[in-house]
């Protein structure tokens, strides 16, 4: 699997996080990016809500919603990872002054204060033990018209591939 699919396999969003959240509220929320946990006393610095609208390298138009959330990767005063139910009181702080689409693409923006903020998407929460761990893979740059036509294209071959139905009208 490639950067991109693997980007848009584990892309989640603002909705879909906090439901999975709900589950365990008491929970440790936990991020792991770059192969590591960020640390106990991270902090949800800033959560922006954005509308765009582009026009891709095809010339075709395209408008979405994104949601990004910052993080602050760092240990301070001996703090242990924020619990889910708190991550999630401060997303509906942040609602009551800013409209939130709960499907808009999900977007985390990490750095610790030293190296340059660096961007990912996030992976649907798994509960190990008493705490959540959201896996945070790099977001890549990709070039929508060509993702577009290879997700035409796996369709394609899932449906007229050895298992499809011979009377399958995809193929033709």
């Amino acid at each position: 699997m490639n950067a991109i699919d693997k980007a848009l396999s584990s892309d989640i969003t603002l909705g879909q996080l906090l439901d999975d959240l709900a589950a365990a509220p008491e929970a440790s929320l936990v991020f792991l990016y770059e192969g590591r946990p960020v640390q106990a006393g991270y902090h949800v610095t800033e959560v922006k809500a954005g509308a765009f609208s582009a026009l891709d390298c095809g010339a075709n138009p395209e408008a979405w919603s994104e949601m990004f959330v910052q993080l602050w990767d760092i240990a301070e005063d001996g703090r242990s990872h924020m619990p889910a139910g708190k991550f999630s009181a401060i997303i509906r702080k942040v609602s009551d002054h800013v409209q939130l689409d709960p499907t808009a693409k999900l977007t985390f923006e990490v750095s610790d204060g030293d190296r340059p903020m660096a961007l990912y998407c996030a992976s649907s929460p798994r509960l190990a033990g008493d705490r959540f761990e959201v896996a945070l893979t790099a977001r890549p740059s990709s070039c929508k018209p060509r993702d577009r036509w290879l997700t035409e294209e796996k369709a394609k071959a899932a449906c007229c591939g050895l298992m499809a139905p011979t009377s399958s009208k995809c193929c033709a």
